[in-house]
């Protein structure tokens, strides 16, 4: 197997055996390293590689968003389930109108809340 490969398959196991904690955690970060990878195609002297780099991460981030509201239990999660409902539906709201725009505001704006809900669920996690 390839060292590439390998990492691969790595990943792949350690995403399947993770728990849903940990998981959740793993999409937050993945929804991040999108918006990043984003901001970063904003500077783009290209303007067919800028709209490319920027539409394809922000289009992979809301669909991240919109798994994580998929997944919502609303009928056992209570509060907090519809809490993260609006706001995941609002970060998918936000990600789209910068994505129409190729603007930063509403990257920074979901990556600035979306760091601290990382955080705070990161920050739970190991105090179980």
């Amino acid at each position: 197997m390839r060292p590439a490969n390998q990492y691969q398959a790595y990943r792949q196991t350690s995403t399947l055996t993770a728990p849903p904690g940990r998981i959740i955690l793993m999409l937050y970060d993945g929804a991040l390293r999108y918006l990043d990878a984003a901001v970063v195609g904003l500077t783009l002297d290209d303007p067919a590689e800028s709209n490319m780099k920027v539409s394809n991460n922000l289009l992979k981030a809301q669909q991240i968003f919109r798994e994580l509201d998929h997944v919502l239990d609303l009928d056992q999660g209570g509060e907090l389930a519809s809490t993260l409902s609006r706001l995941y539906d609002y970060f998918d709201r936000r990600i789209q109108n910068s994505n129409l725009t190729k603007t930063r505001d509403g990257i920074d704006e979901v990556t600035g809340l979306l760091t601290e809900l990382r955080d705070s669920w990161q920050h739970m996690l190991h105090n179980q």
